[in-house]
């Protein structure tokens, strides 16, 4: 079985016209990414997994600089992330995203636990503009804790002026992890370029993973981060991800997979296949212990 735990909803539920289509240069360094896309290229793109984790990313509420078109006002992207799972109930699983900041907060969350069944959250301090060890924020966490949701965190680097790395970095992690004990964490995409922590956090805390979104696309960074993963003994704490539409499944499943032949073709330390194969078949439900 392979679960992808990191996609955003579409921005379209229709095609998208051309005349609105936005490409950007600056998320990957191989080549300009759409950033726009439909419900029908989501199903597409989404035909070598078996199920797949879909949210948005919640609007600062206090305004921010250029969100580059991926954040929206949460009721709206939580509505999106529902009815994207409806078109395939078995394979989808909705997570919503919300802002601690929020007014409206207790009441959003219940909304999209009770009536729209989505199974996490999704939060990106740094992208969002707010405190990931401060009040508000601890309030989410613990809601999150007494639901058994787990939260999938951007970190690591980000390409926006006013996103404050150290909203992103794995030490904060570390310090949730000692406060809330029982709450599932997903540290996105290894935390690049802080795998080191990273991979002291996962190895530290039983209930803290990463994912492996967002690497191939710097193969040396990613060959030394699965290195790290290997060395230290937590490749069993990394689950599959691909953070489409910014690079599809199937382009993270050869990459990953094809760590085993660049470390020979460089003459470099050796990523043995069978744990690279490991992290694309790992039940990422069963391990954040989700009911669906």
């Amino acid at each position: 079985m392979i679960i992808d735990v990191h996609t955003h909803i579409p921005t379209h539920r229709n095609a998208v016209p051309t005349d609105e289509e936005k490409i950007n240069h600056v998320m990957r360094p191989d080549g300009p990414v759409r950033l726009n896309n439909s419900f029908e290229d989501y199903i597409r793109d989404m035909g070598p997994v078996d199920i797949s984790f879909v949210f948005g990313v919640a609007i600062n509420p206090h305004g921010s600089e250029d969100d580059m078109g991926v954040m929206t006002e949460q009721h709206l992207l939580n509505d999106i992330s529902y009815d994207l799972v409806q078109k395939d109930p078995e394979k989808i699983i909705g997570f919503m995203s919300i802002h601690p900041d929020s007014s409206d907060l207790m009441y959003e969350m219940d909304r999209c636990t009770k009536e729209l069944n989505l199974k996490g959250l999704k939060l990106a301090p740094n992208y969002q503009g707010f405190d990931p060890l401060g009040d508000n924020a601890k309030k989410v966490y613990r809601y999150c804790e007494e639901n058994g949701l787990p939260i999938v965190f951007h970190q690591g680097t980000a390409p926006m002026r006013t996103a404050p790395l150290m909203y992103a970095h794995p030490m904060v992690m570390d310090e949730l992890a000692m406060e809330f004990s029982e709450l599932k964490i997903i540290m996105a995409h290894m935390a690049h370029p802080w795998h080191e922590d990273c991979i002291t956090v996962i190895r530290k805390h039983p209930n803290v993973y990463a994912d492996v979104s967002g690497q191939f696309y710097r193969p040396w960074q990613m060959y030394n981060g699965m290195r790290l993963a290997f060395e230290w003994d937590v490749m069993h704490k990394l689950l599959f991800a691909s953070d489409w539409p910014l690079t599809t499944p199937q382009e993270t499943i050869d990459h990953l997979i094809g760590l085993t032949e660049y470390a020979e073709q460089y003459n470099l330390p050796e990523i043995p296949a069978k744990p690279l194969r490991s992290i694309v078949d790992r039940d990422s439900v069963a391990l954040l212990g989700l009911r669906l």
